[in-house]
């Protein structure tokens, strides 16, 4: 017989999770009034599980994305009501149906995670043609994200969703520019091949290199452009923050914040992405949490 869950329990379970793996997002997550960050520590569980799933290289591609598939039904089930004994879902149950976050979303989340494990199968290395296949896959895993998170936040201006849907877009490519190195070793390439080519890079040169050798000139351009786009989509994000609700604009700014911040210390290191992992040092994230506490009392002082 399955235990029942209380709300409270399954939160604290999304609460945990999120404080333990989140790092960048659990700073933002703090600024928000509870009920808000309640449900996005339950969106993050639930995001958190669906990766999980996906990467563990310990079984095969296949053996994951039928795990995934299972997990994908259990999770329709409770969905429509079933009884369920995981915190996660009945979190993610709850949240969904308070701030009315379509299933479909949660069904693209999915998507994009499953994206990975059905782009090559077998030992061919995983690669985008060009730039809009690039944003598609974006889109699935960031982008969607967002949409999720712009209804928890509030809005009432539809505009904010293409602008939410950008500034994923934004996050996704610091994310790829930051993890060039580590995901190459793991068969992933997601610098299009449209853009290798013509800065005359060869895929293999990103596979297959030296230990921690810093980027050649020429691919320095090529992070370079990459990041160029990333900066272009960031203006989305200015644009979207004055159009979610006030109480939720400092938990906004301070994950945009975060994330511009890890991609200006990958452009001030000249895009070596090679010689070592960049990362916004703890000092600067509690930093811009505290800029963000500050507006968040403001906003909770103003009339």
């Amino acid at each position: 017989m399955q235990q029942a869950i209380t709300l409270d329990q399954a939160y604290a379970t999304c609460r945990a999770i999120a404080k333990r793996e989140a790092k960048n997002f659990y700073y933002a997550f703090v600024a928000l009034p509870e009920p808000r960050r309640n449900a996005i520590c339950a969106i993050y569980a639930f995001m958190r599980k669906a990766d999980d799933l996906s990467d563990d290289e310990s079984i095969s591609r296949q053996q994951r994305l039928r795990n995934l598939e299972q997990w994908h039904a259990s999770w329709h089930e409770a969905a429509k009501g079933a009884a369920t004994s995981d915190p996660v879902f009945v979190a993610v149950r709850d949240a969904a149906q308070r701030f009315n976050i379509p299933l479909s979303l949660l069904d693209e989340l999915i998507a994009g995670t499953t994206s990975d494990l059905k782009a090559n199968p077998g030992d061919a290395p995983d690669t985008y043609a060009t730039f809009a296949d690039l944003y598609r896959y974006c889109y699935l895993v960031a982008s969607v994200v967002g949409l999720v998170c712009i209804r928890i936040f509030g809005y009432s201006d539809p505009a904010a969703e293409k602008l939410a849907e950008e500034t994923g877009v934004a996050f996704q490519l610091t994310n790829i520019l930051r993890d060039v190195a580590e995901d190459a070793e793991r068969g992933r390439v997601y610098l299009p091949l449209e853009d290798l080519a013509a800065h005359d890079v060869s895929l293999e040169s990103i596979l297959h290199r030296a230990k921690a050798s810093p980027p050649t000139s020429n691919e320095r351009a090529l992070l370079a452009d990459i990041g160029k786009r990333a900066e272009a989509y960031y203006a989305s994000a200015a644009r979207l923050l004055p159009l979610i609700d006030r109480e939720s604009r400092p938990a906004m700014w301070v994950l945009v914040s975060i994330y511009h911040a890890l991609l200006k210390r990958i452009e001030h290191a000249n895009y070596d992405v090679f010689s070592s992992r960049a990362s916004v040092p703890t000092v600067q994230k509690i930093s811009i949490l505290a800029a963000g506490m500050t507006r968040m009392a403001v906003v909770r002082l103003s009339p």
